[in-house]
């Protein structure tokens, strides 16, 4: 069904780049059979008024034709030269535009530009020369070409645009059911989990024991909590940043492995943000444990919280071996991982808890490779 989907998607986009290019190629061809059609005339006019000037000379009545043939062009602009008496004479050209003799000069250069001047001989004699330029209907024409090459980016845009936002859509919603199946499968052992520590309280089991069991039904609650919110709107709260932060380290030093060494910069003072506490925590723990899997393990996690007037940073910083910097943007997309195991979900939805539910920003502050990298990710203070 998706290659199906798929190749119904290519198959329209190459129809419309063959549509548009017949058409911007026809358009073309049609402008260039006009501005024959415009030499064509224009030849015709100059051959009407060479007929006239030899009837003048001779003393002969000129044609009735070759009158009709100079009073019927009223569209092309075209300026007349006299060599033997150094005179202009223009038609279909506004006083406003050849008023002057350097508007002349340049009028006649884009002519010249335009269309090779047409000479008028008589005996051998150079009688005229006729420069004359585009008709208002062919000018239009000219930039109908740039208009739809305008009109064909903006197809692409809203093209572009359509499957993204479609293929996004899709995947949202495969996210959305998997959460929700997960958080769904994770429930019915959870609660008999909570039944047997019960039962263990019962049967005087070391209370120590019992306590970090519950801690963990603790966590698989909290699991469970964030699973289900995926695919819908997050409940949101002004809480402490600082404080949430604090939490989420604390919970991953005391999971994580002895080999790796944790480092806090916190300030002293409370920033309060539109926070779902929980959402946060997550992604906070994908960060880091993404570090964790850079340093294969042993290395140097530190976390640190600054702040301006209006926003706070969350940078988390590791010594594994970095990420290039052509995949700075590449890394938040589905799917992407350097992970030899993984799904390469991890960045993608901390980049959605972050700038889809929090209004915030996270990216890649810096990284070297076999150096290492920093996260930064970007919260807009609040008032209490």
């Amino acid at each position: 069904m998706l290659k199906n989907n798929s190749f119904n998607r290519w198959l329209l986009f190459i129809s419309s780049v063959g549509i548009i290019f017949l058409i911007i190629w026809n358009t073309f061809s049609f402008f260039k059979i006009l501005k024959e059609n415009e030499r064509i005339k224009m030849e015709i006019w100059a051959t009407a008024q060479e007929d006239i000037k030899k009837s003048d000379q001779l003393k002969l009545s000129f044609s009735e034709t070759s009158l009709e043939v100079l009073q019927s062009n009223t569209t092309t602009p075209m300026i007349s030269y006299s060599p033997k008496e150094e005179t202009y004479i223009h038609r279909n050209i506004s006083e406003s535009e050849i008023n002057t003799a350097e508007k002349r000069k340049e009028l006649i250069n884009r002519f010249t530009e335009e269309y090779e001047p047409i000479e008028v001989f008589y005996n051998n004699e150079l009688l005229q020369i006729i420069y004359f330029g585009n008709s208002p209907l062919i000018n239009k024409i000219k930039y109908y070409p740039i208009a739809l090459i305008f009109i064909m980016l903006l197809f692409f845009f809203a093209f572009y645009f359509f499957f993204r936002t479609a293929r996004a859509s899709e995947q949202n919603k495969l996210w959305a059911g998997m959460a929700k199946e997960t958080a769904h499968q994770i429930g019915t052992p959870l609660s008999s989990l909570v039944g047997w520590t019960e039962l263990l309280r019962s049967e005087n089991v070391d209370p120590s024991y019992i306590l970090e069991m519950e801690k963990d039904i603790e966590r698989l609650k909290t699991i469970t909590d964030r699973f289900s919110k995926v695919g819908s709107v997050p409940t949101m709260k002004i809480a402490d940043v600082v404080k949430e932060t604090k939490t989420s380290f604390d919970y991953l030093q005391r999971r994580s492995s002895k080999l790796i060494n944790f480092s806090i910069d916190l300030p002293d003072v409370s920033l309060t943000v539109n926070l779902n506490p929980q959402l946060y925590s997550w992604t906070i723990e994908n960060i880091v444990k993404n570090g964790i899997d850079a340093m294969k393990g042993k290395g140097d996690i530190h976390i640190s919280i600054t702040s301006n007037l209006k926003s706070a940073f969350i940078r988390i910083s590791d010594t594994g071996k970095g990420i290039p910097k052509k995949d700075f943007y590449t890394i938040f997309s589905p799917g992407v991982t350097t992970k030899k195991r993984g799904w390469g979900l991890g960045l993608s939805l901390a980049k959605r808890i972050i700038e889809g539910y929090h209004k915030g920003k996270i990216r890649v502050l810096k990284s070297s490779v076999d150096e290492g990298t920093t996260m930064e990710i970007m919260l807009y203070l609040k008032e209490l």
